[in-house]
């Protein structure tokens, strides 16, 4: 173990106290403010009234212009006409008046109508009496207010006229009126309302005593209607004030161009805009604080509850935590740098590297939780050139490309092949760069827009670049095996595995065979397939010190175990795996690899060799024949340790048919079940079900073609093969 590696081990072993993981996430989050700050801090001005401005200056908020507002509001409320409301009840008012005083004049020429047998003695002058009679008459029905706006020749005319003229009258005097009240009248329309009734009484058929009577009265009955209605028009008024929109000064709206005269309008917008504002302001800090606070205590909650094995989770704390400080550092760096040419060279930022690392160090949840967290984090870090503190874009671009890089390494293709991915990367960055800056409608020369090209295709191969250039140091820290590191292992030229090629070739085709069937039974359960394989692969590395010790290396020689004493042969069987633990760890292989060759057998018995002794001495002991172990710890070693028996025992098998098969497998996986080898892994009974039924048919399918034919065929059945 290297010094790398003692130190992070001793670090893990301050994480295994709760105090120590909450300390980690508080240095964390202290750093993350640190670089954060100036990026937060509110931004001041030197400007002068009247004079020009040094600088362009745009607002960093959305504020409400209030002087504006009331102003337009002002300005709203005088465009308002006043109300004028029409009363109805006037013209019915008046109807009903008019309608009165003829009624009145009927009931007075009823009461006052002569007898037949007197009218002829009645002269001259006691006619005119009555008339006057008459009058004196009709004005005690009528009151007094009435009275003094009638006429005296009107009142005259009404007692002079018989019923049917009065009828008449009133008709077409109650129609006229009606008429001409029920439209609006102003007070500078009454005298032309009045005009209107008396034209429209000079078609009456009546006497003409009796018209301009009827005429004087309509015109006394025309009056205004129409008055201001302080009410509804203070009403209309305030909703039309209502209705104006506040007037403000959005975000990124520019105040003050430069070299241009900071004017009192503008003055007072730069203040109402905080530029001017000399006192000092904490919440940017605290709601910095906040955010990094929440951040940081969901990612806490996220570790503590989500990932169960302790080592594993500090191992990933860690892990997590340097490549956020680096990635971190990295975005901070590229800010400034932006900020110093007055760039957009922010977009050239890595920030796939994280994810990258995540992905193939980590897990795909948590390469998504970085990737979000410093998607969050850039919106601040990268507002140098935007108005506010949140560059949302910058944010977006950071979380897309991240994510991609997740998708494409989650392809078997792209495993090993970082550079590759980061390409591709390359490509979709500058898609997604270019799909920002047409959706904000921003227009650039042609070579400002080759310039965002390079930075984002740059983005993408550093990303791929830095990716490789760090896995070596995480692996050898903290004992990693990546991906990437099994597809190396993996490779047929590997020294190792060209040796037990040339040293023992059966060991090497057993171990391909073993590759096959454990990969595909991981892969069914959920683990580690491609460590299953690269495992199988090495498993029997141990057997190239007396490859001619083991069976599947004889090739028609004689078996050397049928002239050794039990006890020697149950040695030199024994000694592979502990030699191939010990290859293995010279050569510097990762652990899970050295852990897969010394327990694949667990403690397992050597039945042929005990029972050959049992039968020579009958004191022999079982568990001198026993595997030194230890038992298998993880799925993908027990796994093995069934597929590696399995597929020896398959093979000694003359004429292997399906049922034998599956026969053979439940008895394998039984016996070690019984045996307690898996009492050590934390396999379930269903996934050793779904091992059971992986291994019969990756079996089935490599025996089957020779299970089809007879005896007889077989050998032209290989030829055709």
């Amino acid at each position: 173990m290297n010094r790398i590696q003692k130190f992070f081990t001793q670090i893990k072993g301050l994480l295994v106290h709760r105090f120590f993981q909450v300390l980690l996430f508080i240095i964390l989050g202290l750093f993350a403010y640190v670089l954060m700050f100036s990026n937060v801090k509110p931004e001041r001005v030197q400007v002068e009234l009247f004079k020009p401005a040094e600088q362009t200056i745009r607002s960093t908020k959305t504020v409400e212009d209030t002087y504006k507002t009331e102003q337009e509001k002002e300005e709203i409320s005088k465009q308002v006409a006043d109300v004028y409301s029409l009363k109805k009840e006037y013209a019915k008012n008046k109807v009903d008046l008019i309608s009165s005083i003829f009624d009145s004049a009927i009931e007075v020429n009823k009461e006052t109508q002569p007898d037949e047998d007197h009218e002829e003695n009645e002269d001259k002058k006691e006619t005119v009496k009555t008339d006057a009679q008459k009058v004196s008459i009709l004005k005690e029905k009528l009151t007094d207010e009435v009275n003094k706006d009638i006429e005296e020749s009107v009142f005259l005319a009404l007692v002079q006229a018989d019923e049917d003229e009065l009828k008449i009258a009133k008709d077409s005097t109650i129609t006229a009126v009606n008429n001409v009240m029920s439209s609006r009248i102003a007070a500078s329309d009454v005298e032309n309302a009045k005009k209107k009734v008396v034209e429209e009484l000079g078609y009456m058929s009546i006497s003409g005593d009796m018209k301009k009577a009827s005429t004087s009265l309509a015109r006394t009955a025309i009056i205004q209607n129409v008055f201001f209605d302080k009410d509804k028009t203070e009403e209309q008024r305030r909703k039309a004030v209502e209705s104006v929109e506040p007037i403000r000064i959005l975000q990124g709206q520019i105040i003050v161009e430069e070299n241009q005269l900071v004017d009192r309008d503008v003055y007072r917008q730069l203040e109402l805009a905080g530029f001017l504002n000399t006192e000092s302001t904490i919440y940017p800090y605290i709601g910095l604080l906040l955010f990094i606070v929440l951040t940081f205590a969901a990612f806490y909650y996220f570790f503590y509850y989500s990932i169960s094995k302790k080592d594993n989770k500090y191992n990933q704390l860690l892990i997590f935590s340097l490549v956020f400080i680096l990635s971190m550092a990295t975005m901070k760096t590229v800010s400034i740098l932006a900020d110093l040419k007055n760039s957009n060279l922010e977009y050239i930022f890595p920030g796939a590297m994280a994810a990258m690392l995540i992905k193939i160090l980590l897990n795909d949840k948590l390469a998504v939780a970085m990737i979000i967290l410093l998607g969050s984090y850039g919106t601040i870090i990268f507002n140098g050139d935007t108005p506010g503190n949140l560059d949302f874009s910058m944010g977006l671009y950071i979380i897309f490309g991240g994510l991609t890089a997740i998708i494409i390494l989650s392809r078997p293709n792209f495993k090993s092949k970082v550079l590759v991915a980061g390409l591709l990367l390359a490509l979709i960055n500058m898609a997604f760069v270019f799909s920002l800056i047409f959706i904000m409608d921003s227009h650039y020369t042609r070579m400002e827009y080759l310039y965002y090209a390079a930075a984002a295709m740059g983005s993408g191969v550093g990303a791929a670049v830095l990716t490789m250039g760090l896995l070596p140091f995480f692996e050898a820290g903290f004992g990693i095996l990546s991906s990437i590191k099994l597809i190396e292992l993996a490779n047929p030229n590997h020294p190792l595995l060209r040796r037990i090629l040339i040293e023992a070739p059966g060991t090497y085709h057993h171990s391909v065979m073993v590759a096959n069937l454990a990969e595909s039974a991981c892969e069914a359960i959920g683990s580690n397939g491609l460590l299953a394989r690269v495992g199988s692969y090495y498993h029997d590395i141990g057997k190239t010190k007396r490859p001619h010790f083991f069976i599947e290396n004889q090739m028609n020689e004689e078996n050397p175990h049928d002239r050794l004493p039990p006890e020697t042969s149950r040695d030199i069987i024994i000694a592979h795996a502990v030699d191939g633990g010990e290859m293995l760890r010279s050569h510097k292989f990762p652990k899970e690899i050295v852990d897969i060759a010394e327990q694949h057998h667990g403690t397992t018995l050597l039945k042929f060799f005990y029972h050959k002794a049992k039968k020579q001495d009958e004191s022999t002991l079982e568990a001198d024949y026993r595997y030194p172990g230890p038992r298998a710890v993880m799925k993908e070693v027990a796994v093995i340790g069934i597929a590696d028996s399995v597929e020896a025992a398959v093979r000694s098998m003359k004429h292997p048919t399906p049922e034998k098969i599956e026969e053979l497998v439940s008895f394998i996986i039984q016996d070690r079940i019984s045996d307690g080898q898996f009492d050590e892994c934390d396999i379930t009974m269903r996934e050793l079900s779904i091992v059971k039924h992986s291994l019969y048919e990756s079996l089935n399918g490599i025996f089957h073609s020779r299970i089809e034919y007879p005896e007889s065929d077989k050998l032209g059945q290989k030829v055709k093969e």
